[in-house]
This record gives structure tokens, C-alpha cells and sequence, in this order.
């Protein structure tokens, strides 16, 4: 900590002259300058109190927040620090921080024993960021678009970290379960000398299972990385007993909840460097940021009560949030599919909104629903209120699938539902082009007469993968659906089937209906839409006219940059803490619009 004007130090008399100054001016080396006693002795109260709990030093994480400016709980306090004193890195934090801004400037890594991939370059850039993190001790998130190649780079890590004897202790990396065969496939196609073990009772026999849900660690004993699931970190204890080198997070907004259990167990975990992948770091809210960074880096952020604090002081269009975008682009590698920078090789992607009018039926029983909403929600309050909006909102968009959604009669009959009409001639099209195309519900319920219905219309059956399937089956359905002669369409829960696959023979991607953030929809059609894919994509959204669909539709294009949506909390209503009046223009049918043609 340094006393300067201008950069020139200043002595004990000059700060003296400075203390004494009356009326504002302090005449310092022959020259008048302005002064504040007060606010002068505040700003530097303020550093040498940082200056005394720091003792020898801070680390490099409270170093990079004091330099953020963001008074998240722990940067420069008050209007007085901020006018009459800065922050300045010294050389070699200046040129750490060059390096983690701007990770091609390093040039790429050096190859990595063992990896059998030729690796594009923006994916060495990753790796050697991945390994110049892992050496500063700092967590970092992998941020890439899907299907940019999130686990060949972490593969290649892990391969480098083997190579120079980081074998100790093995690395943990925990996935949904539905990525387990993923993962493998990926192990025995790009690092077929890393040894690993998957931890899950799908993978082993009972007697197997049973002894190594106690002892955890003993059984990665001799493996360079043990695969798990995010419900089974939370179940064993002794999985967060271990001490693991590095822990990655696959499809980390798996703890965007801070209070969920899963999330809670997760940052139990033990090891020497931390690691998430994600493309989706901020899915609703930037709270969800605040949980992964929790993990990547404890208190970076400060508490979830003063990040909240601070975010909800700050605008709501998120002008006045540079300083929390300052502290964590270091520790963020984002590169996207649509910057040709990166990737000049991929086809391009189309989205069309595909509208449906409603059949006569669905219209009857929506303007049914919507009278029967306004009644009820008038008589409830809190929970129940809540409960009750979320019911009928669901109800609302079965309807506008089919009647038989709403009803479970089980006959979906075509001429009943305006997107099974609206389906029927976008499959009959796909069809005559001999091209493959994924079906995306959010309803397993669903998935089931959409099967059947599509198989009428291609003339051939396709494949299904729902929450329900077996992990075992995964990836046996993705690898029939790869093949050249492979069935013809793949009807998929966004939830199940949204992430981790890799299904570039489809050239169409449908999502039937729709979910509330674009991140979840972003992710599904990224099934298709990733390395590997030749043609062209053309995702198609249905939306009814005239009915909540339509607004739907509406909030997620207002959302469609993240960045901008919902701010932690800080005062969007969502639908179910609308008032009545405009809970219910939400939901209104509007027979015209929902009796256009199609």
C-alpha cells in the first residue's frame, strides 16, 4: 500500500499538509490540490485494516475480487474508498490474468501422451487453459456452446495430469446417470490408457455393489478416474469421505439449487482442484452462477445473502453488474458454435416457429379450463394458490398437445389435436427426403403416442428414451439411431434426452412442446446441432395461436439472452405470483388467432 498524487509518492509532511487541509485545497510541492481529511483517513482505515487480517498476503481469489470493484461482502467498502483510492495488479498477477482473459495468447499446449484425437484449436487453447487453472489451484468452468467437445478437452487434462505423476489419488467425475455410457465411450475412444472405474449399480453385479457403497474410495484405489452420478454423491457418504484429485461436474447446473440436497453433497466432495462443465452457467437465474461458482471457488462471490444483496441493488436491464462480470470471466471459458472464429466447419441452423391452430375440441376444453381457473383461484392464497396455478398451467398445455393428454382416454385421435396435423406434415415432408429428424416432449406421458403416431406416418418404427430407460439401454438407442440405416426419428423427454448425446444423423429437430427458459430448448436441439453434424439443421417449435403457448414463446424470446434475464431473484414475477387479472389474460384463449390456418 502505497500514499501517491499522481503517481509520485507522497512524504509524511506532504500527507500531513493534506490531513491539516481547511476549506477543500492542501498546497502540495507549489501546487493547490483538492483534499478531504475525512474521507482521506476513511479510504485508508479502510486498506489498513485489509492490510492487517491479510498478514502476509491474500489470496489470489480475494486479490481478483478487490480488483473487480464488486462489493460482494468483501470489496472496497464505501463511497470514500472508491474516490480516493485504487487498486493496481502487480507484474505477475498483471500477466496471470493476461493469460486467463485471453487463453490463446500462450499458444497452444504441449501434445498430450496418450491422447488418441487431433485436436481442433480452439480445443488446445481449452486444454491449455484447463492446465494452467489446474496449476494455479483455481476452479474453472468450461463453458463451451454443446457440442463443441467439453469432454475430449477434459480427457486430454486428465491424460496430462497422469503423465507428469499426479497419480496419488485418482479424479472423480459425476454425471447424470443417463452420460455414464457416454463418458465410457469417449474413455476407450480418445484415452484408452486412462484407467477408470464407473461407480453405479448398473454397472455391477449385487455383489459387487454392496461392499463398495461403504468403502468408496477403496474401490477407486489403482484408477486414474471413477465415474459416478450426482444421486449417488448425495447417497454414499463415503464417496464424500474420499480424496479425489480433480472433481468435474459434467452438465453442472445439476447444482444451480444451492438447498437441494444433491448440490449440498457435492460440495462435500474432497480433492485438490475443482472443475464443472457446463453450457448453460447461468439457466434461469444468476443465482444458478452464484451455486456453481460456490463449489468452483467458496467465497468468491460472498455469501448467497450478499450476492443476492448486490444483484438485486443492481439495475434490472444488468447495466451496473461489470464488476461481477470482471470477477468471474477468468475463471469462464465460453466459446460458441455460431462464432466462425471458432468453428468454420459447422452447417448452419435454422429455427421456425411451426403455429397450430387448435381443433374444436381442444378449444372447448381450454376455454373450459380457463373458466374454471378464474373460479377457483379466487378462493385460495400462498401455497395452495401456487399449487393450483402450476396444475392448471400444465393442464393448459396438455390440451393444447392433444385432448387425450388431458383426458388419458388413449385414443389421440389426429383429427382432435392441431399439432398432430401440424406434425403429420412436417414428418411426411422429412420422410420424402429420406433425412432423420428428433422429437422432443417434456411429458414422458407423451413420448408413447408419439411413437406410434410417427411410426404410421414414416411407415417405419423409431426409437424412444424417456426417464424411464434403463442407463444400460442409452446407448445402444443412440447408437441405432447413428447407424446409415437407422430408424428414421427418435421422440425424446427434454429432460432425459437433452443433454450428453450425440445424435448428428438427425437433421430436424421438433420440439412439440415447449419449455420456459431457451437454455433447456438450446440444449436439446444441441443434440443434433454439435461436431460432427454434415447438413444443415432446421429445428422447428410448435406453438398454438392464440394460447398461452403464444405467450410461452414470447417470455422465452425475452429470455434469450441470459445475461439479461432473470436477475437473482430481483423481481420478475413469475406466473405464479401474478394477481389474478393478469394470471388470467397469461392463460386467455383467443379463439380468432386460434382458428387461424395453419
Amino acid at each position: 500500500m502505497e500514499k501517491t498524487l499522481d503517481g509520485a509518492p507522497l512524504t509524511d509532511a506532504d500527507w500531513e499538509a493534506l490531513m491539516k487541509a481547511s476549506g477543500g485545497l492542501a498546497l502540495i510541492r507549489g501546487r493547490w490540490v483538492e483534499a478531504d481529511p475525512e474521507k482521506l483517513k476513511a479510504a485508508l482505515e479502510h486498506w489498513e485494516t485489509i492490510k492487517r487480517s491479510a498478514g502476509e498476503g491474500v489470496s489470489l481469489a480475494e486479490a481478483m475480487r478487490l480488483l473487480s470493484g464488486a462489493d460482494i461482502g468483501g470489496g472496497p467498502g464505501g463511497a470514500a474508498v472508491k474516490e480516493w483510492s485504487g487498486l493496481k495488479a502487480g507484474a505477475w498477477l498483471e500477466a496471470t490474468l493476461a493469460r486467463l482473459r485471453d487463453p490463446g495468447a500462450a499458444g497452444a499446449p504441449p501434445a498430450t501422451p496418450g491422447l488418441l484425437a487431433e485436436l481442433r484449436p480452439y480445443q488446445k487453447t481449452g486444454v491449455g487453459w484447463l492446465r494452467f487453472m489446474t496449476e494455479l489451484g483455481l476452479g474453472a468452468c468450461l463453458a463451451d456452446d454443446m457440442g463443441l467437445g467439453k469432454t475430449v478437452q477434459v480427457l486430454a487434462l486428465l491424460l496430462a495430469r497422469k503423465a507428469r505423476g499426479r497419480k496419488a489419488r485418482p479424479s472423480l467425475l459425476v454425471t447424470p446417470a443417463s452420460l455414464l455410457a457416454n463418458w465410457r465411450a469417449e474413455i476407450l475412444r480418445f484415452a484408452p490408457t486412462l484407467k477408470y472405474r464407473i461407480l453405479h449399480p448398473s454397472e455391477l453385479s449385487a455383489e459387487e455393489w454392496k461392499p463398495l457403497q461403504k468403502n468408496a474410495g477403496g474401490a477407486a484405489a489403482g484408477y486414474d478416474l471413477v465415474l459416478t452420478t450426482y444421486g449417488l454423491v448425495a447417497r454414499l457418504e463415503s464417496l464424500r469421505q474420499a480424496n479425489w484429485d480433480v472433481v468435474a461436474l459434467d452438465e453442472a447446473q445439476a447444482i444451480k439449487n444451492p438447498a437441494a440436497r444433491q448440490t449440498r453433497a457435492v460440495k462435500e466432495l474432497k480433492c485438490a482442484q475443482r472443475l464443472v462443465l457446463t453450457g448453460t452457467p447461468v439457466e434461469n437465474r444468476l443465482g444458478d452462477l452464484w451455486s456453481i461458482f460456490d463449489f468452483l471457488n467458496p467465497g468468491l462471490l460472498g455469501t448467497a445473502g450478499k450476492f443476492g444483496e448486490y444483484v438485486k441493488a443492481a439495475p434490472q436491464d444488468g447495466s451496473g453488474l461489470g464488476g461481477l462480470r470482471a470477477l468471474v470471466k477468468p475463471y469462464i471459458l465460453r466459446r460458441m458454435k455460431t462464432d466462425k472464429s471458432v468453428i468454420s466447419d459447422l452447417p448452419e441452423k435454422t429455427e421456425v416457429k411451426a403455429y397450430c391452430g387448435l381443433a374444436p375440441k381442444q378449444a372447448a376444453l381450454y376455454g373450459a379450463a380457463v373458466r374454471e381457473l378464474a373460479e377457483r383461484v379466487e378462493n385460495t392464497e400462498g401455497m395452495e394458490r401456487r399449487g393450483l396455478v402450476l396444475a392448471y398451467l400444465t393442464r393448459f398445455k396438455q390440451i393444447c398437445n392433444h385432448p387425450s393428454h388431458w383426458l388419458r382416454d388413449g385414443s389421440y385421435a389426429e383429427a382432435e389435436s392441431g399439432k398432430f396435423q401440424r406434425l403429420r406434415q412436417l414428418a411426411e415432408e422429412i420422410a420424402s427426403r429420406q433425412e432423420k429428424a428428433l422429437v422432443f416432449t417434456q411429458f414422458r406421458e407423451l413420448t408413447g403416442p408419439l411413437l406410434e403416431f410417427l411410426a404410421g406416418v414414416f411407415g417405419r418404427t423409431g426409437l424412444a428414451l424417456h426417464g424411464g430407460t434403463p442407463v444400460k439401454a442409452r446407448r445402444g438407442l443412440v447408437d441405432a439411431f447413428q447407424a446409415e440405416n437407422g430408424p428414421p426419428f427418435f421422440v425424446l423427454t427434454a429432460k432425459a434426452g437433452g443433454s450428453g448425446l450425440n445424435l448428428t444423423e438427425a437433421s430436424h429437430v421438433i420440439h412439440f412442446d415447449r419449455w420456459w427458459n431457451p437454455a433447456v430448448e438450446n440444449q436439446a436441439t444441441d443434440r443434433a446441432f454439435r461436431i460432427g453434424q454434415k447438413r444443415n439443421v432446421l429445428v422447428h417449435k410448435f406453438v398454438c395461436r392464440g394460447t398461452l403457448e403464444e405467450r410461452i414463446d414470447e417470455m422465452i424470446e425475452s429470455k434469450s439472452r441470459l445475461a439479461d434475464s432473470i436477475i437473482g431473484g430481483s423481481g420478475e414475477k413469475t406466473l405464479t405470483e401474478m394477481n389474478d387479472q393478469d394470471l388470467l389474460k397469461f392463460v386467455a384463449l383467443d379463439l380468432g388467432r386460434a382458428a387461424e390456418a395453419q
